[in-house]
């Protein structure tokens, strides 16, 4: 009854209020009008990534980058609806949980909240299922200065299981916002497996292009962006 009063509502407001990208249509999905959503740098499909196939919905392009920008790094909590929604628009399959990708307990302190977990609330809803999150992240160091495999390794060493829990899943949804190299869902994917997860998927709203850069009288190394 609750649920259905609460959509109900949000469906009056977005009939008062202008779409949240052009600030003109009427909202008809998630918050944005017809054109807006229809013109979002859509992928919807599976992409690999570090030997990882991964669910993104789109391209990390404007409006979208920006979006995720704002929600993550400027406390802009209203764009978690829309870009929940975007998740939403993948064919996702069966699972028995949903795992967000863990931040360090310092970026949590520092930003207030955790953007993957957020994600995740609307998907387990959605969905059903429950969230998970058996896996601690440790404090994230600067890769500045790392050859790509240091970095990797560095990542690695990032994800550890939490304290002993009773309850384990064997198909679970790994959540985030964005997707660059795949390293950290890679890295993440191994901590579960050792924890009994036999199926693990990984949806993403946005992926990133990996920029390769080779310096005279170096190693390879990779650029990626967003920061």
């Amino acid at each position: 009854m609750f649920k259905r009063l609460r959509t109900s509502t949000q469906q009056l407001f977005d009939y008062f209020t202008p779409c949240s990208l052009c600030d003109i249509g009427i909202k008809r999905h998630f918050g944005v009008c017809q054109s807006c959503w229809q013109q979002l740098p859509w992928l919807k499909q599976s992409i690999e990534r570090h030997q990882q196939q991964i669910f993104v919905a789109c391209h990390y392009d404007y409006p979208i980058d920006r979006m995720i920008q704002q929600f993550k790094y400027e406390q802009k909590l209203q764009h978690q609806r829309f870009l929940s929604g975007l998740l939403l628009q993948l064919q996702l399959p069966k699972i028995h949980a949903i795992v967000p990708m863990p931040i360090s307990t310092d970026r949590l302190a520092e930003r207030g909240f955790n953007q993957a977990l957020l994600l995740a609330q609307a998907i387990s809803e959605h969905l059903n299922v429950p969230i998970w999150q058996p896996v601690q992240r440790l404090a994230q160091h600067s890769q500045k200065g790392l050859s790509r495999l240091e970095r990797l390794e560095n990542i690695e060493q990032q994800f550890i299981a939490a304290a002993p829990n009773q309850i384990r899943y064997r198909r679970v949804l790994i959540v985030d916002d964005v997707v660059t190299t795949g390293s950290s869902i890679s890295a993440l994917s191994e901590v579960l497996k050792q924890l009994g997860c036999q199926h693990i998927y990984s949806a993403c709203v946005a992926a990133a292009q990996i920029k390769h850069t080779r310096s005279f009288g170096a190693a390879d190394t990779m650029e990626s962006q967003p920061l």
